[in-house]
């Protein structure tokens, strides 16, 4: 299979590349900024830049088309709303229609914080969406676009994504926070009144491309199994490291002034993957184990 990338530098798109690589499929990538570190063609896009993405769409032809190109800075989302809307709203909607134009299949990647977190049940697929902050509605505008203008889009949703950079192997995301503050000796404060479920970018991205490969479509939401806070996942990552020791205060989101509100409880319910797949959604520790070798690195 032919696969275009869109977004191949971040944690999410290099995994997409790396797993989809490790399948032997042929991958073409695009980069923002930074040109990731593959020996794969990556070519720099601004996703909203739509003459140029058909035009390289058009030379590459591809089977299917992933987009992780995002604006993810929620806080920069509130303080930029029109470009937020323009990278997250407008621009996939536009990609994902000219996919459909040439019968490329399309994977678009949602987010969790479509929910405002005020049900403390899982959130399934079906759930009403309520963003509480202009990321939320800008993902949201989005993947209705890509819903408007491609017949049968797959949608995956994510949570509190992290993970391994690919190729460079570098630890991106919560955990890698945690760990380097841990060892500068800083003593940390995390929420104890946010709940979600991680998503390992690698897992991710296994996950999305079995079921691209399976033709499935729709919406899936595809994270760990556990729902946890960003203070359980600070205290199983000073256990990991090796420094009980050190300091972690238990805090509020309330405690903190910042641009955007954050939903309090957005943990998803994986049943849906599950069945589609007939494999269990991993457990928290059982993606931190993934990870350990990345975490642990001087």
């Amino acid at each position: 299979m032919r696969l275009l990338v869109l977004g191949g530098n971040g944690v999410l798109g290099s995994n997409v590349v790396s797993a989809a690589m490790a399948r032997g499929w042929e991958v073409v990538a695009t980069h923002h900024s930074d040109r990731p570190g593959f020996d794969v063609p990556s070519h720099q896009l601004d996703i909203r830049d739509s003459a140029r993405f058909e035009s390289l769409l058009d030379r590459v032809d591809p089977a299917a088309v992933v987009n992780c190109a995002a604006m993810t800075d929620v806080d920069g989302c509130e303080s930029d709303p029109d470009l937020a809307r323009a990278i997250n709203g407008d621009a996939p909607g536009k990609v994902a229609g000219a996919c459909a134009t040439r019968d490329s299949a399309f994977c678009h990647v949602s987010t969790d914080y479509v929910f405002d977190g005020s049900d403390r049940e899982l959130y399934g697929e079906s759930a009403d969406p309520n963003p509480i902050q202009v990321y939320g509605e800008s993902k949201l505008a989005g993947d209705a676009a890509v819903r408007d203008t491609h017949p049968s889009p797959l949608v995956v949703r994510p949570s509190f994504v992290y993970g391994v950079h690919r190729p460079d192997g570098s630890l991106a995301g919560f955990p890698a926070w945690v760990r380097d503050r841990l060892r500068a000796g800083e003593t940390l404060s995390l929420f104890t009144d946010q709940h979600v479920t991680p998503s390992r970018a690698g897992q991710v991205a296994s996950v999305l491309l079995r079921l691209l490969a399976d033709g499935e479509r729709g919406t899936c939401n595809v994270a760990c199994r556990t729902c946890t806070t960003p203070y359980d996942i600070g205290v199983a990552l000073r256990e990991r490291l090796g420094r009980e020791e050190a300091p972690i205060e238990a805090a509020s989101q309330g405690d903190v002034d910042r641009p955007a509100d954050r939903p309090r409880h957005t943990c998803l319910d994986v049943s849906k993957v599950e069945d589609r797949l007939d494999t269990a959604q991993p457990t928290l520790d059982e993606d931190l184990d993934a990870v350990e070798s990345a975490l642990t690195a001087e």
